[in-house]
């Protein structure tokens, strides 16, 4: 920081749109005390990728991208719904984008509820909306991770793993987990 001079950032105002206050509003009403009501949520804080190294072309697909609402379990802060106010499709079609967080939260197991912009809504369009998201949910089979698919957590300090090879030593050329925290951990979980 140069002397005397403030930072460049200044605070942004409104933080939600009048489209998204007006829904969150409505959301806040609508469920009540059953749900937390979170505006604006990241989600790279919602979803991780598994097996990350093999897969980092997904990385971009959700980061810094995020859900407009997120309605989490009162007690445990469990993700229920997410909430995406959705520009109105044009007659057949679905943006692209939308159909990505459809199918991300699709596969997740976690209803979406896409709802179009408007300046106002009606609290009987959104409960049938989030009827048909739990529908959808519930028609399809969430995808289940397998255990070859899944990432473990360091045996030392419990962060996130990687895939890594082996290079020297009589496992060259193997491939492990390693701690992502690595040189600072040093934890490793060997593949068979």
């Amino acid at each position: 920081m140069t002397e005397n001079r403030p930072l460049p950032y200044r605070l942004r105002e409104p933080f939600l749109t009048t489209v998204e206050l007006a829904l969150f509003r409505l959301l806040v009403e609508i469920m009540g005390g059953r749900y937390a009501v979170l505006p604006k949520v990241a989600l790279n804080d919602i979803f991780y990728i598994v097996r990350p190294n093999e897969n980092v072309h997904f990385f971009n697909k959700i980061f810094r991208k995020h859900i407009d609402f997120l309605l989490c379990d009162q007690k445990s802060m469990k993700p229920r719904f997410g909430v995406e106010i959705v520009k109105p499709a044009t007659k057949d079609s679905m943006r692209i984008a939308d159909k990505f967080m459809e199918e991300l939260f699709l596969d997740a197991g976690l209803p979406l509820i896409q709802i179009p912009s408007n300046d106002e809504y009606k609290a009987t369009d959104i409960i049938s909306l989030f009827q048909v998201a739990m529908t959808k949910v519930e028609a399809t089979t969430p995808l289940r991770l397998n255990n070859k698919d899944s990432v473990p957590n360091c045996p030392k300090c419990g962060k996130m793993m990687v895939l890594r090879i082996q290079r020297n030593g009589t496992r060259a050329n193997k491939i492990y987990y390693g701690c992502i925290d690595n040189p600072h951990c040093e934890g490793v979980v060997t593949i068979e």
